[in-house]
């Protein structure tokens, strides 16, 4: 793996410092999310989600330094979830409100999902717009974000995100 290639290592970087947590408090909602390091040295995004309220979600970011991507061609990320469905989302201008969107469902064991740009649509506040998907070209920001549209527990270790 190159330098300019990886995102973010927890396994590296020890710390989770950089990274905020956003819940659905932001609209009136009551779930809760956090970030932590495990004691297997991972980033550990976990809580609860609650449809009560108009909630039903909760995210955590990064900011990424402004960063051409377009020599690359995919996300991966090794994590290790619970079985349930994640978001991972990108920013290509912080300046737009909307993010691209890929699903990704874990399987409870560690695995490196590879998430292909081309597959990135744009969502904004959970609708799909009608814009072009991602064309790889930018990252400035990523995030993973649960929404499931049911009231659940969440636990998604994250070791390591890069681009391939």
């Amino acid at each position: 793996m190159t330098n300019d290639s990886l995102i973010f290592d927890f396994q590296a970087q020890q710390n989770t410092t950089q990274w905020l947590v956003i819940n659905d408090g932001v609209m009136g909602g009551l779930s809760k999310g956090s970030i932590a390091m495990n004691e297997a040295g991972n980033g550990l995004f976990s809580g609860f989600v609650t449809t009560e309220n108009n909630g039903g979600f909760s995210s955590v970011k990064y900011a990424v330094s402004k960063r051409d991507v377009s020599h690359f061609d995919a996300v991966k990320i090794r994590v290790k979830g619970d079985g349930k469905i994640y978001q991972f989302r990108i920013k290509s201008d912080q300046t737009k409100e909307y993010s691209y969107v890929s699903e990704f469902k874990t399987s409870g064991d560690f695995e490196t999902i590879t998430l292909p740009f081309a597959d990135f649509y744009a969502s904004f506040r959970g609708n799909k717009l009608g814009i072009p998907n991602y064309n790889g070209k930018r990252i400035e920001e990523v995030r993973f974000l649960i929404a499931n549209k049911k009231d659940e527990d969440f636990a998604l270790e994250i070791e390591r995100i890069w681009l391939g």
